[in-house]
């Protein structure tokens, strides 16, 4: 049940799907405590309306045009400390989980999240708890212990999805402002910890095992 008393919690819905957006409206509707503030459909709206609207939490999707939501959630938070982001996305790759939380999120849940555990993830959100789905609880738990994704950091994570994208060493250079010798060097590291000889069987090993997407 919501709470009946207490201050309202005031949410920013950031997604580009309009059908997902009024969902997601007219399902916190009916909770006494959580009023949604406003709407965007790409994270630069997202972080201008942060700005303008000073929403306690922004529910923030990752796969938006533009700004993406890892970024924006990384601006967001640089620029107003104060403002909770949520994450509700379909992914639940490692590269994303990570990304996300690196960029500040306190919190990544799952679209098949039900109703009552997303309105009860918004309370803890926005009292500056953590708030992640169990499966994705369970990742971030055994990418700390080593136990998936071969232990990459999250550095390497970006490196590999660069790869995956069809990304040369200059390009993930340049991406990423290193030198082509550290990325090689990543990409080393990488091969020993997957166990792989090289590129190809990396990102084939990374897809298989759910560390990485294809965009």
């Amino acid at each position: 049940m919501s709470p009946a008393t207490g201050p309202t919690i005031r949410v920013l819905l950031a997604d580009d799907h309009p059908v997902v957006r009024d969902g997601l409206a007219a399902m916190l509707s009916t909770q006494p405590d959580l009023t949604v503030v406003g709407e965007a459909s790409t994270g630069a709206e997202a972080l201008r309306q942060t700005a303008a609207l000073a929403p306690d939490v922004v529910l923030m999707d990752l796969q938006m045009p533009g700004m993406d939501g890892t970024a924006a959630t990384a601006a967001i938070r640089a620029a107003h400390p104060e403002v909770r982001v949520l994450v509700l996305t379909t992914y639940d790759t490692d590269a994303d989980i990570t990304a996300a939380i690196d960029a500040g999120a306190v919190g990544y849940l799952l679209k098949d999240t039900a109703r009552h555990e997303l309105c009860e993830a918004l309370r803890t959100a926005a009292r500056g708890g953590a708030a992640l789905s169990p499966t994705v609880a369970a990742k971030v738990l055994a990418h700390m212990r080593g136990d998936r994704g071969g232990g990459l950091s999250g550095r390497e994570l970006e490196v590999l999805s660069a790869v995956a994208r069809g990304q040369s060493n200059k390009q993930i250079a340049r991406a990423l402002r290193l030198s082509e010798a550290t990325v090689k060097t990543h990409l080393l590291h990488i091969y020993a910890k997957l166990d792989v000889g090289d590129r190809t069987a990396a990102v084939t090993a990374a897809l298989g095992r759910g560390i990485i997407r294809m965009d």
